[in-house]
């Protein structure tokens, strides 16, 4: 005869911390809070050779917003932000048509990967440099077109590599398939490859979102203009407005977020079995 002995009572309700599971929103407004903490430590406490504190406090960058208004963002964001659009618009699309097309006439794909490569591979200070010469300045407030160059150059090799992936990803039985019932190629891109490729296309554009605004940025630090989130980093700079320069900084990353996790949310409408829903 077997006695089974009773759990200890400390054991019996063991508590793993397995068990807790706190919600997304959560998780991240607390790690915003200890990022929050340490920057203001390290703030404090560094000291640059010549004595002064070169990071500004989260106070300080909180007054330079305050003290810049919401009128000196939106002048200065609103420029970058339609030159990075219009960077965004035209890269990718320049991008899709040639992976589409690569897909029609597959000859042409050596020529198209070398043509990405070399976009890629080309320093973009290089071609900004050679941009600033070539490209006429624009007027106050316009778009630049230098920074619309580099926004498009930014989201051109990860457009190409990612729908060329996407479109050869389709499934061969049903490419053949159409083959077998006369479909041409131009058949098989849009009856099978352009459904199979969505989900990689999607996420392609969603990681061009940062890139393009990346970009534009870039394209604003050679000059030749006087509105824009880049010019204004460098006179900030200039002017030793640390908590300004930080302040641009953070918003530009803010903006570059926004515009990522919108993408994000349209991909999951389009295509929402890439990110595991059901349709």
């Amino acid at each position: 005869m077997t006695t089974e002995t009773a759990p200890e009572k400390g054991k019996a309700g063991a508590i793993q911390w397995e068990s807790f599971r706190l919600p997304p929103w959560l998780t991240g407004i607390i790690g915003g809070i200890g990022i929050i903490i340490l920057w203001a430590i390290i703030a404090s406490v560094y000291v640059s050779p010549t004595g002064s504190h070169p990071i500004p406090t989260p106070v300080e960058v909180v007054q330079s917003y305050i003290e810049s208004g919401w009128e000196y963002y939106w002048r200065n964001f609103s420029v970058t932000i339609t030159e990075a659009g219009i960077g965004y618009v035209w890269g990718n699309g320049i991008a899709l048509i040639l992976a589409a097309i690569v897909l029609v006439v597959p000859r042409l794909e050596g020529v198209a990967m070398q043509l990405a490569i070399i976009t890629y591979c080309i320093p973009i200070v290089a071609v900004g440099m050679l941009a600033i010469v070539v490209i006429p300045p624009p007027q106050v407030g316009d778009p630049s077109g230098t920074a619309v160059l580099l926004a498009g150059l930014s989201v051109f090799f990860t457009t190409v590599v990612g729908a060329l992936l996407g479109l050869k990803s389709a499934d061969k039985s049903s490419l053949d398939l159409i083959a077998v019932y006369g479909g041409s190629r131009f058949t098989q891109l849009v009856k099978v490859r352009l459904i199979a490729a969505l989900p990689a296309i999607l996420n392609a554009l969603q990681i061009a979102v940062p890139a393009a605004f990346l970009g534009a940025v870039l394209g604003e630090f050679f000059g030749k203009i006087e509105v824009g989130v880049g010019i204004s980093m460098i006179l900030a700079q200039q002017n030793s407005n640390a908590p300004l320069v930080w302040g641009l900084a953070l918003a530009s990353g803010a903006v570059a977020l926004l515009g990522f996790a919108l993408v994000g949310l349209v991909a999951r409408g389009i295509a929402p079995w890439s990110k595991g829903k059901s349709a």
